[in-house]
């Protein structure tokens, strides 16, 4: 059985792109265009997993977001934020509001489609060890937030970060990470470097490598907490 997925979103021709590519990845998509008739699609579907924009008229992602984690019913539903944002302020807002992965536009449909994959898998592991196995994980995130929330208010007082560890990067190597970190594309990062794509691709699998992450989303993460860029 396809996993179910929700979009919500309310560029048609985004949304229309988003679903067509994700049902040729064999997953079942229903779509919203705002956040109210995406709550009464949420209840109805019980997706697997919500994707939603941010930026959207009359409730944005993140009232969206508060709404949806404001329900036991949908505590540990996997969401992904798909928007124009691409400041690392706003990326760890999302964070904040419980959002599991986020992915500026615009994007490459087969980072989606590996981060979708990625959350499901973890969800049905989590699953198959029984209801207790979450408990570690929801307060390991809720931990994480708390840092990375100090990190960006400096009260390093009421919450104890980690040292920065130390992880030996190359100047293109940083100079990659930080526009990472911004939200660009490969192809921008290229453009913005004067250099090509495939050699992008090699410093981002380079840092993937160097700090053990799997996917963009990831690597922000770590160099968040971490203090690897700013």
């Amino acid at each position: 059985m396809s996993a179910r997925l929700l979009l919500v979103d309310d560029e048609p021709g985004l949304r229309e792109a988003v679903q067509a590519y994700l049902e040729d990845s064999n997953f079942a998509v229903e779509v919203a265009s705002n956040a109210r008739d995406g709550w009464e699609i949420l209840q109805r579907y019980n997706p697997d997993l919500l994707i939603s924009d941010i930026m959207m008229p009359q409730v944005d992602g993140y009232q969206f977001l508060k709404q949806v984690r404001a329900d036991p019913r949908y505590k540990a539903l996997p969401v992904v934020f798909l928007t124009a944002k691409g400041m690392t302020s706003d990326r760890i807002q999302g964070y904040q509001a419980g959002c599991d992965a986020y992915l500026s536009k615009p994007f490459d449909p087969d980072e989606l489609v590996a981060i979708i994959t990625n959350l499901l898998a973890r969800r049905a592991a989590a699953k198959e060890m029984g209801d207790n196995a979450e408990t570690p994980d929801i307060a390991a995130l809720a931990n994480q937030m708390a840092r990375i929330e100090s990190l960006l208010s400096g009260r390093s007082s009421i919450v104890q970060l980690p040292s920065p560890i130390k992880i030996d990067l190359t100047p293109r190597e940083q100079s990659v990470l930080d526009l990472v970190a911004q939200g660009l594309m490969n192809k921008e990062i290229a453009r913005r470097l004067e250099t090509s794509v495939r050699n992008v691709e090699k410093y981002v699998s380079r840092l993937f490598s160097k700090t053990g992450t799997n996917s963009r989303t990831e690597l922000v993460r770590y160099a968040l907490e971490h203090g690897l860029t700013k």
